[in-house]
């Protein structure tokens, strides 16, 4: 039996809500037939928008989202995406399957999506082909209420008021697919874009994002950091936070393998993989806590999850994968993850949110399913800013040889109305674990609890959409120390404990 220790009186760092952001790009099927279906479609929706996707992410209480990509973003030139529809500009999706984007979907309707959903937004900025120019009347144009032209044009389009935007982010990967800079070179453009994204309201300013490492490039780090850190005035915020991204593979890029038809070998090696964001963070941190010891500078790790081979028959370009229950668990060690590093990780948007990778929902026509992942993100939503609490799990490694896992990972945290909110996945594919847990000085009252639970393989299909799905969990024991309970192979369990 494993011994799991929570200890309510040890409180550590605020889980971020943000921490459960989403994130969408013109890529595939993500915005247009996901999110975006058009006013005239016969698929319900409110002002273009699915009324069955943006309802069911909703029901997730996603808290913000990320737009326009990734490396659409630095190709992205947002006045082709402004005005009547049938006058913008039309282009080639060069980045992502070489398909005609008509900006049918641009900057007031992704702020109407945001509206729609009841989450904050996060707008990427093209640092990689635009101009200063062009990012600084971006931002005036969404913020600003004075006179000037950007905002006289969004008044001409249609919006009398300007936007409440929470996050800019300052260009994207511009290590790679961004513009393939050096940090050097990156670092100065930042500290020159940055200048004229102006916060034209004390109360609202703009949480700045600079592009940050791509996984294990710790040099981009040490390079930007101190750059962009470096003879800036004590009482001036001109870096809020640095990206991270990192994307979970079967054998790499050059074999990312399949999403639904994997071995024991291929199973273990992605929830390995998953479990490296860690040492990620860790690192990551360490060299920003240099530059930032009082941790004011988030770790934003805005692109994560599982990238596989596409589903056969589909776009190679579309990134359109199947989501299992290998899925789900690398969704949940990830989000213990980055609840035990709240005090660094502010943010995190999984990719992506529809139609695309590790997406909480796929669409075919009118049909929708919700995927094992979303189920993960809907239990786990209890976490949504709480406070970390200390925990401690006895664990044994699992796997096969080529690679190995601990049985079992968790993280808890502690609500305002002292409901200790406890996360528990079993990574074994075989084998169910007992649990004795001990809550330091606190008595049991109450328990409810949901199970996530199936074959490793498992997902669902538009023939049979419920076949993973979460359930109440009730095979556990209230004792005079805590709860004891079987968590069985493959699962995720969720536990409200009051």
């Amino acid at each position: 039996m494993s011994k799991l220790v929570i200890n309510p009186l040890n409180r550590k760092s605020k889980i971020n809500r943000e921490i459960y952001g989403q994130f969408s790009e013109h890529l595939g099927r993500c915005i247009y037939e996901g999110l975006y279906v058009g006013e005239d479609s016969p698929i319900p929706n409110v002002n273009g928008m699915r009324t069955d996707v943006v309802e069911a992410l909703k029901a997730i209480k996603i808290p913000v989202l990320r737009w326009p990509g990734g490396c659409f973003a630095d190709e992205y030139h947002w006045k082709d995406g402004i005005g009547p529809k049938e006058n913008r500009k039309k282009m080639i999706n060069t980045h992502w399957g070489g398909v005609v984007e008509d900006n049918s979907f641009g900057t007031h309707e992704f702020m109407e999506l945001c509206r729609q959903l009841g989450c904050k937004a996060y707008i990427n900025g093209n640092l990689g082909s635009g101009s200063v120019q062009e990012m600084s009347e971006w931002v005036e144009y969404l913020t600003f209420d004075g006179l000037s032209p950007m905002t006289e044009l969004r008044k001409e389009n249609g919006r009398e008021e300007p936007w409440e935007v929470a996050y800019f982010g300052v260009g994207n990967e511009n290590w790679g697919c961004g513009g393939h800079m050096t940090p050097e070179h990156y670092a100065n453009e930042y500290r020159r874009y940055e200048t004229y994204c102006r916060n034209y309201h004390q109360d609202k300013q703009l949480y700045k994002i600079a592009c940050g490492p791509n996984e294990d490039d710790y040099n981009w780090t040490q390079t930007v950091m101190k750059i962009c850190t470096e003879n800036v005035p004590a009482n001036e915020k001109r870096l809020n936070g640095l990206s991270l991204h990192y994307y979970t593979t079967t054998n790499g890029f050059g074999d990312k393998g399949s999403a639904t038809e994997f071995t024991p070998d291929q199973y273990y090696t992605v929830l390995s993989r998953g479990l490296k964001i860690e040492e990620l963070i860790r690192r990551h941190s360490d060299i920003m806590n240099q530059y930032d010891p009082n941790k004011e500078i988030g770790l934003i790790v805005d692109e994560w999850g599982t990238w596989y081979d596409v589903e056969p028959g589909t776009n190679p370009g579309f990134l359109y994968q199947q989501n299992t229950m290998r899925d789900a668990l690398v969704a949940s060690t990830s989000l213990d993850i980055f609840h035990k590093h709240s005090d660094r990780v502010k943010m995190a948007n999984i990719a992506q949110m529809v139609n695309v990778l590790q997406a909480m929902i796929l669409t075919e026509g009118e049909k929708m399913i919700l995927t094992p992942t979303y189920h993960v993100f809907k239990m786990y939503s209890a976490h949504q800013d709480c406070t970390l609490i200390d925990s401690f799990l006895e664990t044994e490694e699992i796997g096969t040889d080529a690679a190995k896992v601990p049985n079992l990972h968790e993280s808890a945290s502690i609500a305002e109305d002292g409901t200790i909110n406890l996360s528990v996945s079993n990574l074994s594919a075989s084998e169910a674990y007992e649990v004795q847990s001990i809550l330091v000085e606190t008595k049991v009252s109450d328990v409810s609890a949901m199970i996530l639970t199936q074959e490793t393989a498992a997902h669902n299909t538009f023939e049979d959409p419920d076949h993973v799905c979460a359930k109440p969990f009730t095979d556990f024991k209230v004792t005079e120390k805590g709860i004891d309970f079987t968590i069985p192979a493959c699962s995720v369990v969720q536990f409200a404990i009051r």
